[in-house]
């Protein structure tokens, strides 16, 4: 939450020249704003409605960003397997202003203490998904974006080497994910 998942991950789609899907903006636009959800039928439902959203996403390829919750469910993990995931981090201190009056659910009651609480207890699963991690406390997004973009194109160039026929275009149909690295 607060990272710039959504702001970096159309950039980098833009850059890349393929399909960008924010998860979250899915989710609100079929079902209703997410506080609602949460409100409604609880984070069980909304992390449900996630996972299946991540599936679709997936499935179109291009750059994907999920919410920072989303891998929190075992369906958005399998999802996700086989895909480049990039982690954008956020210190507390830049967060602190991002996430100021936001109607985010899990930070409802508790603002940055409520963040750092949550940061901390996905930070493991974070750091076991992620290929590369990104941070995006103090830097111009411009520049977040242009490493991400290096970075892939590191990694389409590396994974195209050596490969002929099906692997190729394998390696080519690849998604990049982004997500939120701290919540």
């Amino acid at each position: 939450m607060g990272a710039g998942k959504s702001s970096v991950g159309k950039r980098v789609a833009k850059a890349l020249g393929v399909p960008f899907t924010d998860t979250d903006r899915v989710i609100a636009r079929a079902h209703g704003p997410i506080p609602g959800i949460f409100a409604d039928r609880g984070e069980p439902a909304f992390r449900e409605l996630e996972a299946e959203a991540v599936r679709a996403a997936v499935a179109t390829g291009g750059v994907v960003s999920v919410g920072g919750g989303a891998v929190t469910h075992p369906d958005t993990r399998a999802a996700l397997r086989g895909s480049r995931i990039v982690l954008l981090t956020v210190s507390p201190e830049a967060v602190a202003a991002r996430i100021a009056g936001s109607d985010r659910p899990l930070l409802a009651q508790g603002g940055i203490d409520a963040w750092q609480t949550i940061a901390d207890e996905r930070a493991a699963t974070y750091a076991e998904l992620a290929h590369a991690t990104f941070d995006t406390s103090r830097r111009p997004m411009s520049h977040v974006v242009r490493d991400v973009v290096a970075w892939v194109t590191e990694q389409q160039t590396g994974s195209d080497e050596g490969r002929t026929g099906s692997d190729q275009e394998h390696s080519g149909s690849d998604q990049e994910h982004t997500t939120g690295g701290t919540p």
